[in-house]
């Protein structure tokens, strides 16, 4: 029988991973351009939520998740190239993403913005990489957990 009110998208996997965090750990969701495998060869574990995008992934891992208060910004998002600034890329997932955090974590919290090769450094000393199928481009989205109070 299954559990009650776990949201359908969080697979036993990513349950495990998100209850195994401790407090600072980051977990990244990424969309389907990321290199997932290649970063998880040595470093965070690997998870597959094919099929699934990422804005329903966050409302339900935001759902259990808390976000850590004791940092600035607990979010992260992927900061276009220049040659994508210059060209004036719209990236209309990330509004999507805003509302869902005001609306599980309050209005107050911070996301910053961090240049492409730094997020996949940064990547590669998350806890875990869950791999969607989210086909926005810049989609990437690193949270961090914080305490259950």
């Amino acid at each position: 029988m299954p559990l009650k009110n776990i949201p359908k998208c969080l697979s036993p996997s990513l349950l495990h991973a998100l209850a195994s965090m401790g407090h600072g750990d980051e977990i990244v969701l990424a969309d389907a351009h990321f290199p997932t495998s290649a970063l998880c060869k040595n470093g965070p574990l690997e998870l597959r939520a094919d099929g699934v995008d990422i804005p329903t992934l966050l409302d339900g891992i935001l759902h259990l998740l808390p976000l850590d208060t004791y940092v600035k910004c607990p979010v992260a998002l992927m900061d276009p190239v220049q040659s994508d600034k210059d060209s004036n890329i719209q990236i209309p997932v990330w509004d999507k993403y805003k509302e869902i955090v005001k609306q599980r974590e309050g209005p107050n919290v911070e996301i910053e913005f961090v240049e492409r090769f730094a997020f996949y450094d940064r990547a590669k000393t998350a806890y875990a990489i869950v791999h969607t199928g989210e086909m926005a481009k810049y989609g990437n989205i690193i949270l961090k957990k914080g305490l259950a109070l």
